[in-house]
C-alpha cells in the first residue's frame, strides 16, 4: 500500500459541474460564470458526454487551495440542481479521485482504472 500524500502536496483543488442534458450545461454556464466572477478560478471545457473518469457531461473549476475556504460554501448554496465532484491536486491522480473527496448533491462512481497501474 503506497503512502497518502500530506495535506501539505495539494496543491489547488477541481470542481466538476455534473449535468446530464443541454438545460444541464446552461445552468452550468451559469453557475460558472457567477463563480468566475466572484472567485479566481478557471473554467474549462463543457463537456457534452462523459470523459476521463466521469461518468456524465461536466465542466471543471479549477482553484488554488486557498480559495476552497471560499468556492465550495458558495457551491453549496448556488449549485442549483448541478451535482459537484471536488477533489485535491496533490500529483497522485489516484488518491486524488478516491481519497478525500468531496460530492455536493448526489454522488457517481468515476471510471478510475485509468489511474491504477497494470500490476493492481
Amino acid at each position: 500500500m503506497s503512502t497518502l500524500p500530506s495535506y501539505k502536496s495539494i496543491k489547488a483543488f477541481h470542481a466538476h459541474l455534473y449535468y446530464q442534458d443541454e438545460a444541464g450545461v446552461e445552468i452550468a454556464k451559469q453557475v460558472a460564470e457567477q463563480a468566475s466572477e466572484l472567485f479566481d478560478i478557471r473554467v474549462g471545457r463543457f463537456h457534452q458526454k462523459p470523459v476521463g473518469p466521469h461518468p456524465v457531461w461536466s465542466c471543471q473549476l479549477s482553484f488554488t487551495a486557498e480559495t476552497f475556504g471560499k468556492i465550495i460554501p458558495w457551491l453549496m448554496l448556488n449549485r442549483q440542481s448541478l451535482d459537484v465532484f471536488v477533489h485535491p491536486i496533490t500529483g497522485d491522480e489516484y488518491v486524488d479521485h478516491t481519497q478525500g473527496v468531496s460530492w455536493l448533491g448526489k454522488s457517481y462512481e468515476l471510471d478510475i482504472s485509468q489511474f491504477m497501474s497494470p500490476s493492481e
